[in-house]
């Protein structure tokens, strides 16, 4: 086995590794383990001694000293250090990882914003978030009613991967069942697309959504039109989207902001390369998970009705502990 796969398997640094290989190459196998110094045998105190409540106090930052050394190859590699562990289990590793709060965790990207007007859209975004929590008094004439739109999509007629129960292959396969189920392979996808315009209340806590063929300015006025009908026309609704140019008023176009001029509504955008901050997000990563994961529709009539039955479940079983946890773990605004 290769050094990285060894020390992949044996929870260790490649360089712990090559030592071992070097110490076995020149000592043989009596000292193939590296040799590291022992440190000596800790005093024990009574309970309720001045000692006791030292050493209660030592171990949290040992337990830090070995996550730490674990972060870093050159720490490993240095025997006896100071503050440090010589050498530790795989339990007693878990239990002292597992106090420290401390996981193994993937690194995600992260874009930054390079919005001028960062600070003050994200304060906007926040402030009504604020409101339809109830966090803070709105003013008279302040959105009573916040929505969070964006588009989810495009939507292909292509399987979808996921994860389900079949029976198991290799000796155990029964030999007079049918072959495991395979997704099909889609090189040409002759049916178009289509995109799901979805918002989400947040005072009710409801999703609604409509599927068009195309997502342009007209189709993103008609949808707002009805989420406008939605309440009586002197309550004030703000609608939180992004910088999507369907989404803009333009000097060629103005017909987003007469609209929202004309019909009391309010259009926060939140800032360049910050979709994060709209917590419609969250819940399409829900729909996803219910609605898309392991499926292979045919015709987009049957991808569109999928969708609209997990929209009315979802409106029914909005406090069901999956979805809560599924978007509680995708909400980051």
């Amino acid at each position: 086995m290769p050094v990285p796969k060894i020390a992949e398997v044996s929870f260790t640094s490649a360089d712990r590794v090559r030592d071992v290989i070097h110490n076995f190459g020149r000592r043989r196998i009596r000292l193939a383990v590296p040799e590291v110094r022992r440190r000596p045998a800790e005093k024990v105190h009574p309970a309720g001694t001045p000692g006791d409540q030292e050493d209660r106090q030592v171990r949290p930052r040992r337990a830090r000293s070995a996550v730490l050394d674990l972060e870093s190859d050159q720490t490993r590699r240095v025997p006896g250090r100071r503050g440090g562990v010589d050498d530790i289990s795989h339990e007693g590793l878990r239990v002292l990882l597992r106090e420290e709060g401390v996981s193994f965790q993937k690194v995600k990207t992260w874009k930054r914003s390079r919005d001028p007007d960062y600070a003050v859209k994200k304060a906007r975004v926040e402030h009504l978030y604020a409101i339809a929590d109830g966090d803070v008094v709105s003013d008279p004439d302040e959105p009573q009613a916040i929505f969070c739109l964006d588009e989810f999509g495009p939507l292909n007629l292509q399987p979808h991967p996921g994860r389900q129960w079949a029976e198991r292959g290799g000796r155990h396969k029964d030999p007079d069942r049918e072959p495991r189920r395979r997704r099909r392979a889609t090189y040409t996808r002759p049916h178009g697309v289509r995109h799901l315009f979805a918002a989400y209340d947040l005072g009710k806590d409801k999703l609604y959504g409509h599927v068009k063929t195309t997502k342009n300015r007209s189709t993103f006025l008609e949808f707002c039109r009805y989420l406008r009908a939605l309440y009586p026309a002197e309550v004030r609704i703000a609608i939180v989207c992004d910088n999507f140019s369907p989404h803009l008023t333009t000097r060629k176009c103005q017909r987003v902001g007469l609209w929202a001029e004309a019909n009391n509504v309010e259009i926060a955008y939140t800032p360049t390369n910050s979709s994060w901050l709209n917590r419609i997000e969250a819940q399409f990563t829900a729909l996803r998970y219910f609605a898309l994961d392991g499926t292979d529709h045919g015709s987009h009539r049957e991808q569109a009705s999928m969708i609209r039955r997990y929209i009315i479940w979802r409106n029914k079983h909005a406090e069901d502990q999956q979805l809560r946890e599924i978007v509680d773990r995708a909400n980051v605004a």
